[in-house]
C-alpha cells in the first residue's frame, strides 16, 4: 500500500466535487498539514480550514509549489486558464489529476510542460462520505507508480477503477451523473408513497432504505439485477402490475436516453473547449 503520510497535495478548486475529493484524500491518510486547498472566495478560506484542518489560499501558483499531486477541480470552462496560470510553477514530478468532465488527458498535456504526468478521473458526489465511484485513466507520460499514487489518494472516496480513456465518457454518464438519476428515483418513490397516503417522513425512510438495501444486495451477491427483479415479481401480483406501468411509460428507454444525452453533452463540452 502506498504511504501517503508525506505526500503533498494541492487541491485547486473546492466546490462540491473538489471538497468531496479533498475529504476522501484525508480519509485515505494524507496529513492535513501537507494539503493546500484553493478557493475563489476569501470567505471560504476559514470555513475549509476549520472543517478539514488543511491550509487554504486564493493563490493557485503558491499552492502547487512542492506538490506531489495537483487536483484540478474547477469547472471545465475554467481549466485552460488555470493550466496557463500554474503550468510553469508545477514540479516536474507532480501528477496533475483532472476531475473536469469531458476534457481528455490530451487537453492537459497540450497546455502543460512537456511530459507532465496527467491522470483523468471522474468521481461522484458520494465520494464525500467514502461511498463514491471514481473512474481513472492514465495519460501518455504517467508511470504505473504515479497512477498507483493517485489510486491511493482516491481510495478514501470509495471504489476506484482504472479504465481505458475511451470509456471515460460513458462511465461518467453512469457513475458521474448517475447519483442525480438515483436521487430522482428516490424523490419519485417518496412522492408516490405520499400520494398513496403515507406520511412523508415514513415514505422517505421506506424509499431510502429500499434503494440502499437493493444496491447492497446486488453488490454482495453479484446477482444480475434482472434475476433479482424476477425473484421479487410474483405471477399476477402487485409488483408485476407496477412494472407493467413502468414499461408502458418507457422508463427503461428514458434512462438509456438520459445516459446517451449525457455522453453527447460531454463530447460537446470537449469540442467547445478544445477549440
Amino acid at each position: 500500500m502506498t504511504n501517503l503520510s508525506d505526500v503533498r497535495l494541492a487541491m485547486l478548486g473546492t466546490g462540491n466535487m473538489g471538497e468531496a475529493v479533498l475529504a476522501g484524500a484525508l480519509r485515505a491518510g494524507l496529513a492535513p498539514e501537507h494539503v493546500t486547498a484553493t478557493v475563489r472566495r476569501p470567505e471560504r478560506l476559514q470555513e475549509l480550514a476549520d472543517r478539514h484542518g488543511v491550509r487554504t489560499t486564493t493563490d493557485n501558483v503558491a499552492a502547487v509549489e512542492g506538490a506531489d499531486v495537483v487536483v484540478i477541480a474547477v469547472k471545465p470552462k475554467d481549466v485552460a486558464a488555470m493550466l496557463t496560470q500554474v503550468g510553469d510553477a508545477l514540479p516536474h514530478h507532480a501528477v496533475v489529476v483532472s476531475v473536469a468532465v469531458g476534457l481528455p488527458t490530451s487537453f492537459f498535456e497540450d497546455r502543460l510542460p512537456a511530459r507532465q504526468p496527467v491522470v483523468r478521473v471522474m468521481p461522484n458526489t458520494p465520494a464525500a462520505i467514502g461511498a463514491g465511484m471514481s473512474v481513472l485513466s492514465a495519460g501518455e507520460s504517467v508511470t504505473d507508480e504515479q497512477v498507483a499514487l493517485v489510486e491511493a489518494v482516491l481510495a478514501g472516496t470509495g471504489d476506484v477503477v482504472r479504465v481505458p480513456e475511451a470509456y471515460q465518457t460513458p462511465a461518467a454518464a453512469i457513475s458521474g451523473s448517475g447519483p442525480a438519476y438515483v436521487f430522482y428515483v428516490l424523490d419519485a418513490l417518496t412522492e408516490a408513497g405520499v400520494a398513496a397516503g403515507l406520511p412523508r417522513d415514513l415514505s422517505s425512510r421506506l424509499a431510502r432504505q429500499t434503494l440502499l438495501g437493493s444496491a447492497r444486495l446486488i453488490a454482495e451477491t453479484g446477482e444480475h439485477p434482472a434475476l433479482a427483479r424476477e425473484r421479487v415479481t410474483s405471477p399476477g401480483g402487485t409488483t408485476i402490475a407496477g412494472l407493467r406501468r413502468l414499461d408502458q411509460a418507457a422508463v427503461r428507454a428514458a434512462f438509456i436516453d438520459a445516459v446517451a444525452a449525457s455522453c453527447e453533452r460531454a463530447e460537446e463540452i470537449a469540442a467547445e473547449l478544445g477549440d
